[in-house]
């Protein structure tokens, strides 16, 4: 049985729009009330951010502390919780990461806490409501009014008073499949095939490679441009497979990463994640990750010193992007988690020191 709901289709006039009520973008944002974007080199590094779930969120909450020019980009393989059912019924991008990134843009004052948790908070009840998140609600409706993924993630921005711009990596809903080694335990040393990034993020076994479906998605060109036009993109931290690598599947955004003169920086967890990446070294996600984009490089890999036991291995691994190993102590002392405040004074120490510090400062 076909989803319901609206279907997707692309126009090279108007960007991403679905159908259903397809609307000039320039009007929609005047009568929105949504002011223009604007070009050029302004006083703050303009920084784009790249990834999916927890760890993208806490990069932007911590480069929302340092500049006023942040956008991120975000994946689109959700299959699970109310993203998965959503995207089931209604045939729509799943909208969860990218709830999340816009919670992670609200600022600290009262109305930013305020809407931050009102978009985070999920229904319980013994109905269809059940764990649905608000926000994930929210953005679908505005997504089936406007008909513009776009436009509608910046109109939620605009109600929250984000501190930055969301948009995701792909205008369709895409779908991630593994290559995994021994993901039968009977078998442990055969290869096997693992679909949907729920699966994924849970699987046992070794992830050897990720794959999207459809296999040459389109990028958003708002993505795009963000990327091109940045003086820093950032790629990680979260969940390797998953959320990280998934942007370097989608031909016009890697060519993007490949290509803009903006510097980059690879932000590595700090810990392996149980399934998807166990007993990964930090070196070995540097590894897999030139494996799927051999042609991207990075100025600075980015780390926690007291994650890496390894030092001279993780520089090696680096060597093969290009770029310099920088140790920060960035996690949380109440768990696995990178702590805003010093995750903001490590981006904001590489900006200076590997970028040009005028006309930011």
């Amino acid at each position: 049985m076909p989803r319901k709901g609206v279907r997707q289709r692309r126009t090279a006039q108007e960007g991403d729009r679905l159908e259903g009520g397809p609307r000039p973008r320039a009007a929609a944002r005047g009568r929105l009330g949504l002011r223009p974007r604007r070009g050029g080199r302004g006083a703050q590094p303009k920084v784009v951010a790249l990834g999916g779930g927890m760890g993208l969120s806490a990069s932007l909450t911590a480069l929302r502390r340092i500049t006023g020019d942040l956008t991120a980009v975000v994946t689109v393989a959700d299959d699970g919780g109310s993203s998965g059912r959503l995207r089931d019924e209604l045939g729509v991008l799943p909208p969860g990461d990218l709830r999340k990134a816009l919670a992670a843009l609200c600022g600290d004052d009262e109305w930013g806490r305020t809407w931050s948790e009102v978009i985070q908070h999920r229904f319980k009840s013994e109905g269809a409501l059940h764990d649905h998140a608000v926000g994930n609600l929210l953005i679908v409706a505005l997504w089936e009014q406007l008909g513009d993924h776009v436009l509608a993630l910046d109109l939620v921005g605009k109600l929250l008073g984000a501190h930055g711009r969301v948009l995701p990596m792909s205008a369709v809903p895409l779908e991630l499949e593994a290559l995994v080694r021994g993901h039968d335990p009977a078998r442990p040393s055969d290869l096997g095939r693992v679909r949907g990034q729920a699966a994924v993020a849970l699987t046992p076994g070794e992830v050897r490679k990720v794959e999207l479906v459809p296999g040459d998605p389109p990028a958003v060109p708002e993505a795009v441009e963000a990327v091109l036009d940045a003086d820093w993109v950032v790629l990680g931290p979260g969940s390797w497979f998953s959320s990280v690598i998934p942007h370097l599947l989608v031909p016009a955004l890697r060519d993007a990463l490949v290509t803009t003169r903006a510097r980059r920086v690879l932000s590595l967890n700090l810990a392996p994640q149980p399934g998807e990446t166990d007993g990964f070294s930090p070196q070995r996600h540097v590894e897999v990750l030139v494996q799927h984009a051999p042609k991207l490089a990075f100025d600075v890999v980015l780390a926690d010193q007291a994650a890496v036991p390894d030092l001279e291995s993780l520089r090696r691994a680096a060597e093969r992007l290009g770029a310099e190993v920088e140790l920060a102590p960035v996690a949380a002392p109440d768990g696995p988690r990178h702590d805003p405040e010093l995750l903001a004074a490590a981006y904001d120490r590489i900006f200076r020191m590997h970028g040009r510090i005028g006309p930011w400062r």
